[in-house]
């Protein structure tokens, strides 16, 4: 525990202990803080996309998860009787061609454990009550169960408390956006019947939708709409016998679930905060952006948000680069929280259809798309979130007429240097560039010779810049900029 942090992290949930892991990675002294007595020992966000596993992979400490996850490999959409669309995860372009379906129970044991073992453990029953930025540093205000009081100050504060956010209520953002006018019902337990075991099943039934996902062997997560709602109204709990008539009619024969560990009825909010970050106060996964189970990418966002803040944190902390480049993240993970929340959107309302002439025509539109394997494949790709870039950013140099491999704004497809990922800007390319790259900056880049393409690879990934062996003064240039 950091007697004067550099950072403070409120919420210890799998978006800050990413970000944590990611900071202590880069040597930054960290605290954080949660107000719960343990962390959740829920299955919640089920599933880890391949983006998302590359970055661990690139920093070094993905084998956590995949040992306590299981590999799905594709989906089906169906009707009951009749099969609508299949696409299969392995057409995503990365090393991790599938979902790795893992309980959030289990991803945040894997975090913490590593956080642990780096000499960071996680406060809890700590609950952050305000916080003041004096322009020059954070005061924040602690409260502890026991009635104890305590006032930090930290140069960063970030808020990683979800969709109560006090960090959020403090920064006095507006969480724009509404709770869908639906219910919908969760049951996490043993299902028997159903196969391909490592397929997400997908039922658009007349009636509404149900929905199978893959936890471990014969456990699985079901969810299923319940028709309409209005204002704040809530829903009961389900019980299993209601979970298995909503199976009976709407999934294929033979479906049943015992044993459930987890019943639970609950409302979709579609809500975004405009700007994730004021002066030194920053907001990250659902604190920033909530919105639809569809397509499990709430947490995946989250994680990422961390990885984009991780690396600029730490280059800015230790000197490396200047405080502006912090202004990146606001701009670059907004765009992406609007992309996201847009594409969930679509997908919960195509799911939920009640117009059975409507139901015809969304079957048929997607049963043609989806007969062309280019659209398979955008289609998985776009649920592993490979497709996400930053071409608006502030940090990406476009280079007139480039053409060869990912341009500027787009993920590298290649896993970065051991111990590199996360930490330095990758210069790729001829030696004698690269190598003249590296000496001149040696905080911020690091150098692997190879082909004839210069470019600067981000630390979370994605390509900064590029251009030919000619373009070395443009390159430093834009290194330059930073420090």
């Amino acid at each position: 525990m950091a007697d004067h942090p550099k950072v403070l992290i409120s919420g210890a949930g799998p978006v800050g202990l990413t970000l944590a892991n990611e900071l202590v990675r880069h040597g930054i002294p960290v605290r954080i803080v949660d107000k719960a007595v343990q962390r959740t020992d829920k299955s919640k966000a089920l599933v880890l996309w391949s983006r998302s596993l590359e970055l661990f992979d690139d920093a070094g400490y993905v084998t956590g998860f995949l040992a306590a996850g299981m590999p799905a490999h594709g989906a089906r959409i169906s009707t009951g009787t009749q099969v609508v669309a299949e696409v299969s995860f392995g057409v995503i372009d990365s090393r991790f061609a599938y979902a790795l379906m893992i309980a959030q129970s289990e991803t945040e044991r894997v975090l913490e454990e590593r956080l642990a073992a780096s000499g960071v453990t996680v406060e809890r029953e700590v609950e952050l009550t305000g916080f003041t930025d004096t322009g020059s540093s954070v005061e924040a205000r602690l409260a502890k169960t026991n009635g104890a009081r305590e006032t930090v100050e930290t140069e960063w504060l970030i808020g990683c408390d979800g969709a109560h956010s006090a960090v959020r209520h403090g920064l006095g953002f507006e969480f724009e956006g509404s709770t869908l006018q639906s219910h919908w019902a969760l049951a996490d337990g043993h299902i028997s019947g159903l196969s391909p075991g490592d397929h997400l099943h997908i039922f658009w039934h007349r009636d509404g939708i149900l929905a199978f996902f893959p936890i471990a062997a014969d456990r699985w997560r079901v969810i299923a709409d319940l028709g309409p709602a209005r204002d704040s109204d809530t829903h009961p709990d389900p019980t299993l016998d209601q979970i298995n008539e909503l199976i009976a009619r709407r999934g294929s024969p033979g479906i049943v679930m015992s044993d459930p560990v987890w019943l639970a009825a609950f409302r979709i909010n579609e809500r975004k905060v405009r700007d994730y970050s004021r002066g030194r106060v920053f907001l990250a996964g659902d604190a920033a952006h909530i919105h639809s189970p569809a397509g499990g990418q709430g947490m995946n966002t989250g994680m990422q948000d961390a990885f984009n803040l991780a690396w600029k944190l730490a280059l800015v902390i230790e000197g490396a680069a200047k405080p502006f480049l912090l202004d990146s993240y606001s701009r670059e993970r907004s765009a992406v929280g609007d992309r996201v929340l847009r594409n969930a959107g679509l997908m919960t309302e195509a799911a939920t259809l009640r117009n059975p002439l409507l139901q015809d025509v969304r079957n048929a539109i997607l049963r043609f798309a989806t007969g062309f394997p280019q659209i398979r494949h955008r289609v998985a790709d776009q649920l592993a979130e490979m497709d996400i870039g930053y071409p608006d950013s502030p940090l990406t140099a476009h280079a007139a007429g480039f053409s060869d491999g990912p341009k500027p704004g787009q993920r590298w497809p290649q896993r970065l240097p051991d111990g590199m990922g996360g930490r330095k800007f990758t210069a790729w390319g001829p030696a004698v560039v690269v190598t003249a790259l590296a000496d001149k900056f040696p905080r911020l880049v690091v150098a692997v010779p190879g082909g004839h393409t210069l470019r600067l690879i981000r630390p979370d990934g994605y390509v900064g810049f590029a251009g030919s062996s000619a373009d070395s003064a443009r390159a430093e240039a834009y290194l330059a900029a930073l420090v």
